[in-house]
């Protein structure tokens, strides 16, 4: 199993980032796609997950209305949109794959395979 998380970058704030996750070995049907991150000195956090499996999408509170998660175009890639960004949303994202069962998608625990991170740096 492979994810490789890509699409990060320096934008201004008010700017947007398209992030991929793609996902090679497991199937997008069965498997929840979520995305974390972890800003510098602090612990990393879930920022949204899909999970086709139950049809269920979550966000976090600091991203809800800016942010939206989907199944890409490409078979077997998870899109994270990411508008309005701040420089709050300063951190290296991850991107994570697990069978979830339930609602605790913000569990790093939940996830039995990761990608690299992507670096996003919201600054002017």
């Amino acid at each position: 199993v492979q994810l490789q998380a890509s699409g990060g970058g320096l934008v201004q704030p008010g700017g947007s980032l398209r992030l991929s996750c793609n996902v090679a070995g497991l199937s997008l049907d069965d498997y929840a796609i979520a995305w974390f991150r972890q800003a510098p000195g602090k612990e990393r956090e879930g920022v949204s997950c899909i999970n086709d499996a139950d049809g269920n999408i979550y966000y976090a509170d600091s991203v809800k209305g800016r942010f939206a998660i989907a199944r890409g175009s490409a078979k077997n890639t998870v899109v994270l949109q990411m508008n309005r960004l701040k420089p709050e949303d300063t951190a290296v994202y991850y991107c994570g794959a697990g069978l979830l069962y339930g609602d605790s998608w913000y569990n790093e625990w939940e996830y039995d395979y990761w990608g690299q991170g992507t670096q996003v740096t919201v600054s002017s």
